[in-house]
């Protein structure tokens, strides 16, 4: 079903902002009560899914986040974390000027003119800018010239407006619009439904994107790759200005960085054939430790081992001592909350954490109205088991609404996506959802269990003896 055409004066993100102010929060996990007297350091970020939002349980997310608790949990605990959350990217670098925020970690990459104004950190991340289409529609363009009359638009602000205003100076006869109010995330998926005919995007997001809209293709690669960075006032404090690098210089040679730039982005493209390989190398040396494990907990619940395998390989790649930054932890990568619900008091011990996990999915089964047919009742277990219920059921509203079937996956997966657009999620009552995560797990989830079915066995409950103990 084709979209409607955006509301691009709606402000974006509206579920953090109050009263249409840019929104703050402070980390309950970096300023304990106990200790009021701590300085604060206030990092400025907007939502969207590269760099801040919140997730199905109510908790903060997305890479930046992630980064900015991380670095004051271990290299500036003298002080309290606090976010300042503002409308769209172009208020990302005033703000700092202002004196609002010592720190913007908002998915900035370094460009000429953004250095005369402020100065960047060490970079953690390349991006390659991506003149995007929609090959559907268009044939891939030859050039830039070849798209003159055509309709291009990005978001203003950013350093794809800077790259075109450049590429204008050699292309007098390129035309193209900066959008206020506006994100790369809505224009890709204006490009997807036909109403742009050309963006511009980072291609770490494109890649992201295309899970959700295959039809998405990249024309012409854009300038030179560009580095992303965290960016400070240029009078900041020079000892920040050095802890902040030491912290970027370290988790790039420990591996935390790779980890986290793994868990947002490692699954952002369609499986391919070096997944597939990985997958597979992994079933033959660490499923077997496992497996029984697995097998046990079907027995127990019900649901098939070879999906709960699925979705362990999905959250931890099977590595038992998995932690995120934000301490989801363990095979089945649990939250505190969960765990505690579910009565688990080591998420690390493989002999509690998966029959918990299978437990809560199974649990979130039965949430699912239970007139919705499987496996359409498991897809959506599984999505509420990665952003939680409440945002699974605002999308099943929106298909509704939208004339949609709510109680098929293949409609409630569009319209998850969709809840990350103020013209929707502005009216569902839990609003603001990185929908296109969940939709990324379940259909990953979906192929690796294709795959464990073709070449495991399935389990009769009662035919094995278990000896947990032997297997660790």
């Amino acid at each position: 079903m084709p979209y409607k055409p955006m509301r691009l004066l709606l402000l974006l993100f509206t579920c953090l902002l109050v009263a249409c102010k840019p929104a703050e929060h402070t980390s309950a996990n970096a300023t304990p009560s106990a200790e009021p007297d701590k300085k604060t350091l206030t990092f400025v970020t907007h939502n969207s899914p590269t760099t801040y939002y919140v997730n199905g349980e109510s908790e903060y997310a997305g890479l930046e986040y992630d980064l900015a608790t991380l670095f004051i949990s271990d290299y500036a605990p003298e002080y309290k974390i606090k976010f300042k959350v503002v409308n769209s990217i172009s208020d990302v670098i005033p703000t700092l000027l202002k004196g609002q925020a010592q720190i913007a970690a908002a998915n900035l990459t370094v460009t000429p003119l953004r250095q005369k104004l402020i100065q960047f950190s060490k970079p953690y991340q390349e991006t390659q800018q991506q003149l995007v289409f929609n090959d559907e529609v268009d044939k891939k363009p030859k050039n830039l010239v070849a798209i003159s009359d055509r309709k291009i638009a990005v978001p203003a602000g950013t350093s794809f407006a800077e790259r075109l205003s450049l590429l204008q100076e050699k292309e007098p006869n390129l035309r193209w619009q900066a959008l206020k109010k506006t994100n790369s995330e809505n224009l890709l998926e204006e490009v997807a439904s036909g109403i742009l005919d050309f963006t511009v995007a980072d291609s770490h997001l494109v890649a992201l994107m295309q899970n959700y809209y295959p039809n998405l293709a990249v024309g012409l690669p854009l300038g030179e790759p560009e580095k992303i960075a965290w960016a400070l006032p240029k009078n900041a404090d020079p000892q920040l200005v050095k802890n902040v690098n030491k912290f970027f210089d370290d988790i790039h040679k420990n591996g935390t960085l790779r980890n986290l730039l793994d868990r947002y982005y490692g699954n952002s493209k369609r499986l391919n054939t070096l997944d597939i390989t990985n997958f597979l190398k992994l079933t033959n040396t660490l499923l077997p430790k496992y497996i029984n494990l697995f097998k046990q907990a079907q027995e127990i619940t019900g649901i098939d081992w070879r999906l709960l395998a699925a979705v362990s390989y999905r959250e931890s790649h099977w590595d038992t001592y998995n932690t995120s930054p934000t301490n989801v932890r363990g095979l089945m990568m649990l939250t505190e909350s969960t765990a505690d619900l579910m009565g688990v008091t080591d998420r690390l011990d493989p002999k509690q954490s998966i029959p918990a996990g299978a437990k809560y999915i199974l649990k979130l089964k039965d949430t699912i109205p239970e007139d919705i047919p499987e496996p359409d009742r498991t897809y959506m277990a599984l999505a509420a088991y990665n952003i939680g219920y409440a945002h699974v059921e605002d999308a099943r509203v929106l298909a509704q609404r939208l004339k949609l079937n709510p109680d098929s996956w293949a409609d409630v997966k569009k319209t998850l996506v969709m809840l990350n657009n103020p013209e929707y999620y502005s009216n569902a009552k839990y609003g603001y959802a990185s929908g296109g995560a969940p939709v990324i797990f379940v259909e990953s989830i979906r192929s690796y269990q294709r795959i464990l079915e073709r070449y495991q066995p399935s389990h009769n409950p009662g035919f094995n003896n278990f000896k947990i103990a032997s297997d660790f």
